[in-house]
């Protein structure tokens, strides 16, 4: 049974690694103003992540030292940070095209199709202790991934535009860097012991029981990213936003220039701090 607010944490299901899923509709057809409008409309999310995001960052500072001492993160931080990352993960899913439904301003939103999962359990203290060291691989892939993403997003805006509907390579490669993102978050912020994994899909079945977000009433459409299975063309794709994401990081080391804004929107909490 799902659950809508974080309960206390146990032990995973036969000792085994409890990996954060996402839920996202299969790709349908948008309406050509929103998506012609879509980082417009979206300026008031991006106004409220920012602030969320500081109080986010504070909350995951004070849930690594009651992490160290308690096994797990206090339940108030928990939830917090658990609704933050549901929120700022239906925010990024409708910037990245992927759903047409406008995010509500709402912790819960039990109404919109993008919905996360985690499994709440217990953390290892040691490894609490050297997140911030441990974390810094995925760190690495998760930037060369949105700066990947982002380098030819506008693409991906056009043909959602002209076409009505985000193509399946396209829609597959997008959820896959959104998922990752959304583990990595996770992570970070130690709502889960599961290091970030599954970049290119996978085929097996998702485990049940997790802190998730009900059905919304009268239900909603199938989900394509559980499991997400990548095709050939999406996993080129994501092996493309990585090179793109590399080149543009050696580009702008070379040219000795500023680093360019942080693309990573809504994502003040811990990822900044990754990339320090």
């Amino acid at each position: 049974m799902a659950h809508t607010t974080w309960h206390t944490p146990e032990a995973a299901p036969g000792g085994a690694e409890v990996l954060p899923e996402l839920d996202v509709p299969a790709p349908g057809r948008q309406r050509r103003w929103t998506v012609l409008l879509r980082w417009l409309l979206l300026i008031p999310q991006f106004l409220v992540l920012a602030v969320l995001g500081i109080a986010a960052f504070v909350m995951t500072v004070a849930g690594w030292f009651g992490a160290l001492f308690l096994g797990h993160l206090p339940g108030p931080i928990a939830r917090f940070l658990f609704g933050y990352l549901r929120y700022e993960t239906r925010v990024r899913a409708y910037g990245m095209l992927l759903v047409d439904r406008y995010p509500p301003f709402s912790w819960r939103g039990p109404e919109h199709p993008v919905r996360i999962e985690i499994h709440p359990t217990k953390l290892n203290r040691l490894a609490v202790f050297f997140r911030l060291i441990l974390m810094i691989p995925a760190a690495v892939v998760n930037g060369l991934l949105m700066s990947g993403w982002y380098a030819v997003g506008w693409i991906f805006w056009l043909i959602t535009l002209v076409l009505g509907r985000l193509p399946e390579p396209l829609y597959q490669s997008t959820a896959a860097v959104l998922r990752y993102a959304m583990r990595f978050s996770a992570y970070v912020m130690m709502l889960t012991p599961a290091y970030p994994k599954g970049l290119f899909g996978e085929e097996r079945a998702p485990v049940p029981g997790g802190a998730a977000e009900p059905a919304a009433p009268g239900g909603t459409a199938r989900s394509g990213t559980r499991p997400l299975v990548l095709g050939g063309a999406a996993k080129v794709l994501v092996v493309l936003f990585l090179a793109l994401g590399l080149v543009s990081g050696a580009t702008s080391s070379l040219t000795g220039g500023d680093d360019p804004p942080d693309k990573d929107y809504g994502s003040a909490a811990v990822p900044a701090a990754a990339r320090r």
